[in-house]
């Protein structure tokens, strides 16, 4: 029986965690509010739901709080049965899973970093990004569909949504080149098919907004993923 507590989301607009979490909300059709965070002057309202890692998006559902973007899209797909987003076999699930965070840690944090740097460091980092794309892409051609789980949107979708929208407002951002569509055809189609998808197209940051946001704050992100992979 689907819930019919109140849901909440806290997120940050320009956030593609907070967004992913949108997408698969709207996908299933579940009425939510937004509440916008100011992830600079955090809320005493997100630092009391959020006191671990204190960050976006976070997830109210009646008088539960789920926490991190991955664990929410899970928690959303077994709440609410209508458009199953995870693969109902056990391996394309666990293959779904690993995908998703390979893009996070490996591809993301190449390709971000890249648009954060200069040089050789540059180079390596956008090296390492085309890389990672040259796996994705051949993810999809093995599919063979418009989606990494067939003709509608699924769990890996929603989780490398970004790679559609954001990753340009990078390349634009950090003077460089990825996603060559002629180098990489299946994911210039698979871009296309998702950003156009309903659940998608009317719930994406204004893209003027994001490269003024994206230069303004490219010194101190770049900063963070180096130090963040280091950490790792």
């Amino acid at each position: 029986m689907e819930s019919k507590e109140a849901v909440k989301l806290l997120g940050f607009w320009v956030s593609p965690f907070s967004f992913r979490v949108e997408w698969a909300l709207r996908l299933k059709g579940v009425e939510y509010e937004y509440i916008e965070e100011d992830v600079f002057n955090k809320s005493p309202l997100l630092l009391e739901l959020n006191p671990v890692h204190k960050k976006v998006p976070v997830l109210i559902h009646g008088d539960k709080v789920i926490l991190e973007s991955f664990i929410i899209l899970e928690y959303i797909d077994e709440t609410w049965k209508q458009f199953p987003i995870m693969p109902q076999d056990p391996y394309d699930r666990a293959m779904a899973r690993f995908w998703a965070k390979f893009a996070e840690e490996k591809f993301m944090m190449s390709a971000c970093s890249a648009m954060c740097t200069e040089g050789e460091d540059k180079e390596a980092y956008l090296k390492e990004a085309v890389e990672c794309l040259e796996k994705i892409e051949q993810e999809l051609i093995k599919g063979k569909s418009k989606f990494f789980s067939g003709e509608s949107i699924g769990y890996l979708d929603i989780a490398i949504g970004w790679i559609s929208y954001w990753l340009p407002v990078w390349e634009e951002v950090g003077s460089m080149t990825i996603a060559d569509p002629t180098r990489f055809p299946a994911t210039a189609s698979w871009t296309e098919n998702f950003c156009s998808h309903p659940a998608v197209k009317d719930r994406l940051p204004p893209r003027d907004k994001m490269v003024v946001d994206f230069q303004c704050r490219r010194k101190e992100i770049g900063a963070a993923q180096i130090a963040s992979a280091r950490k790792g």
